[in-house]
């Protein structure tokens, strides 16, 4: 199949890259600047455009014919979009308008119809007090970056509905980890700050509270092979959401502790006052793995700060002194 992955350049974007083009499909990947351009595998094809900007996707040709969208170009963090939440609707819900006017485009040329995969958010639930969180809870986000993304579903659900594209959004639980040279360095997220004390980088973790906030967690790896099942799983005109997590809950100490106990190092932490946020948030992701075959089958907590550690120490050791 040929397909289109924005967001090629973030973490989950490279690592998805990647899975496909080892499957065999042949891959364009979308890249916003050249300065955000990643190391991409033999035989991907790297075109640069804002997804803000209709002229730069215009001369990318996105508008070429593809068989299949994975639409992983986002913003993600949630404490800035409460802090600047018109950046967010821009950049999640007008980018992801424009790219599906670009394929509509290529649809009338070439006459196919493509399949949309989109990556969303548990944000989307807000609140939910039924844990696991299944597919049928309704949305209720608690910020703008949970209601970008559930307006960006809205927009893709409904245009499948008119027979343009088939849609496939997976609602993805805090993606992490490290596959092949990709990794995630965003210190704002509990694994990569964990890692970062553990290695000297940084000096102390803050703990929101007691720790015992549950969250659940997904190998990167686990994740890109949900959207490599997700290409074939509708046909135009069709629309499915699915739940991508484990349904295993771990709290912020069991991070913590799971770092000490692979990096072998201490992990400081000081305390800081309890954070108004869910005290759970964790999937009912029966219906991808009945449905798609889907299985996370690298996703302890060991497994994926290992590998992230194992990423994090082969990065510097590569780095010239």
């Amino acid at each position: 199949m040929r397909v289109l992955v924005t967001g090629a350049a973030g973490f989950v974007g490279g690592v998805v890259t990647d899975t496909l083009a080892i499957a065999g499909h042949q891959v364009t990947a979308l890249i916003r600047s050249e300065e955000s351009s990643p190391r991409l595998m033999p035989g991907v094809e790297a075109v640069i455009a804002d997804l803000l900007d209709v002229r730069e996707l215009a001369a990318a040709r996105i508008d070429r014919g593809f068989d299949a969208v994975c639409h992983l170009a986002a913003l993600t963090r949630v404490r800035e979009s409460q802090r600047d939440p018109l950046r967010y609707f821009s950049v999640n819900v007008t980018g992801t308008v424009n790219l599906l006017n670009m394929l509509e485009r290529g649809t009338e040329v070439s006459g196919v119809a493509p399949v949309v995969v989109l990556g969303s958010s548990c944000a989307v639930y807000g609140v939910p007090e039924r844990q696991p969180i299944p597919e049928t809870q309704p949305p209720a986000p608690t910020h703008a970056y949970g209601a970008s993304k559930l307006a960006a579903e809205q927009a893709v659900t409904h245009q499948a509905a008119t027979g343009r594209i088939g849609a496939v959004v997976l609602r993805s639980f805090n993606v992490a980890g490290a596959a092949g040279v990709h990794s995630d360095n965003d210190q704002s997220r509990i694994i990569p700050a964990a890692l970062a004390v553990a290695s000297g980088v940084c000096e102390v973790f803050g703990v929101n509270g007691d720790g015992a906030v549950i969250r659940e967690y997904v190998h990167v790896a686990d994740i890109a092979d949900a959207y490599l099942a997700a290409l074939t799983a509708v046909r135009p005109g069709r629309s499915e959401i699915f739940n991508v997590g484990t349904g295993v809950g771990v709290s912020v100490a069991d991070v913590l502790a799971a770092v000490e106990r692979v990096t072998g190092r201490t992990v400081r932490r000081v305390r800081r006052p309890p954070a108004v946020e869910p005290p759970m948030l964790v999937a009912d992701s029966s219906r991808i793995r009945a449905e798609l075959g889907w299985h996370s089958t690298r996703s302890t907590i060991d497994r994926i700060v290992a590998d992230a550690w194992d990423c994090a120490t082969a990065r510097a050791s590569a780095v010239p002194r």
